[in-house]
């Protein structure tokens, strides 16, 4: 079985963009890369047919709501969570920190770990490092995450104390980790603040990780701010190692952040979007609940290969969004996904050619940013955790 490590290929000459390929036991993960999250073992709409089609190459599943249900005991008993998703590839698992964080008043947090309630039944658990190790060894992914916890962004005394808890906590998780097919990463945390980003960098760089992940981010600070921290981390992560940053995913964003050293993303932005009626394109996002697109003979956009597009029209698909057809919200699903990979491998390739920045100039030059775009990962476990009410919602955003 191939063992977890990371190949750089390329460097860009003008930034500090990167291009490399990480090897995990179901696979090469070519990067920089763009993770579609699967939450509950499942890409909303999307079978592994249609994401192997689309060319994903790591998926990412919740810790927290797995445990939850169907139970970490009952996937491993089923052979592990790539043979209960029917997934073959790579696949990420977070640790459950970020949705324990937006619980708010539903959770404690001790030194010694996290009591929560259930968003299900409303039962008390109780997470400590150890149990989090053991349920993603239990699930079995390719990179696994340790109990952190997710602070308010410019609240600099509570970042303090939380950057104490999640290093004490990251070096329980490592002294308890057994399984030697599992890449564990360290979340670096610390807010806005450069004395804590890069005291927390080094203290995880020394200890030796595969992988390092960056938190706390897209949770409330600016998208100037989210650019600082990560041109700070850049000096301070090893080179040799995979730089993953935790829920961030808009097209305008993934060029910034792979600008400044990323090579891992995942993001609910996409699938959320789609179930919202909106769809990405080259010029920005497309509301298709828009009257106006209600008679709109074209696709969604001219050039665009995906199925949704060489098949459909906007009118069309509007029609199957407004008519509350699940088969709407799967085509654009399919395109929004197309979409977001389809630019992360264009985004790699001009890595390679070293072009990235030419490429970065173009594309953000007519890329209208919508109003919306901060806050969408604040939203994910109200959305994700009640699902079966979501799309009776009124859509807030995107519009």
């Amino acid at each position: 079985m191939t063992a977890f490590s990371f190949e750089l290929i390329k460097e860009d000459a003008q930034c500090a963009a990167r291009a490399g390929i990480i090897h995990t036991p179901h696979g090469d993960i070519p990067t920089p890369v763009f993770a579609p999250v699967g939450t509950q073992a499942a890409v909303k709409t999307m079978t592994p047919r249609d994401l192997r089609a689309l060319g994903a190459t790591l998926i990412l599943s919740n810790t927290y709501h797995l445990y939850l249900r169907p139970g970490a005991e009952l996937i491993a008993q089923l052979g592990g969570l790539h043979r209960f998703m029917g997934w073959e590839g790579p696949i990420l698992t977070d640790s459950g920190g970020y949705q324990i964080f937006s619980l708010q008043t539903l959770r404690r947090v001790r030194d010694d770990g996290v009591t929560f309630r259930s968003h299900v039944d409303g039962s008390t658990h109780f997470f400590t490092p150890e149990k989090v190790i053991t349920i993603q060894e239990q699930l079995g992914a390719d990179i696994i995450m340790p109990l952190d916890e997710c602070a308010t962004p410019h609240d600099y005394t509570y970042n303090v104390q939380a950057l104490a808890r999640t290093h004490r906590w990251a070096e329980r998780c490592l002294a308890v980790k057994r399984r030697t097919d599992q890449a564990l990463y360290g979340i670096v945390q610390g807010g806005i603040f450069q004395d804590l980003r890069v005291q927390s960098a080094q203290f995880l760089r020394a200890l030796d990780l595969p992988g390092y992940a960056i938190g706390g981010l897209s949770v409330g600070e600016t998208k100037a701010e989210m650019h600082q921290v990560l041109e700070w981390l850049h000096l301070e992560l090893p080179r040799d190692r995979p730089r993953y940053l935790m829920g961030v995913g808009s097209p305008d964003d993934l060029f910034e952040c792979v600008a400044r050293g990323v090579d891992q993303f995942d993001c609910v932005l996409p699938t959320r979007m789609a179930r919202n009626g909106a769809v990405l394109t080259h010029c920005g996002r497309l509301n298709l609940r828009n009257a106006r697109y209600a008679a709109d003979p074209n696709p969604i956009e001219e050039d665009c290969t995906c199925y949704a597009c060489q098949t459909f029209s906007r009118a069309y698909l509007r029609h199957l969004i407004m008519a509350d057809e699940i088969t709407g919200l799967y085509l654009t699903t399919l395109h929004n996904l197309h979409f977001v990979l389809n630019l992360m491998r264009r985004i790699r390739q001009s890595i390679l050619e070293g072009t990235f920045m030419e490429f970065k100039r173009e594309f953000l030059s007519h890329y209208r940013i919508a109003e919306d775009g901060q806050g969408i990962a604040s939203e994910e476990l109200k959305d994700e955790a009640n699902d079966s009410r979501y799309e009776s919602r009124k859509a807030t955003i995107c519009r």
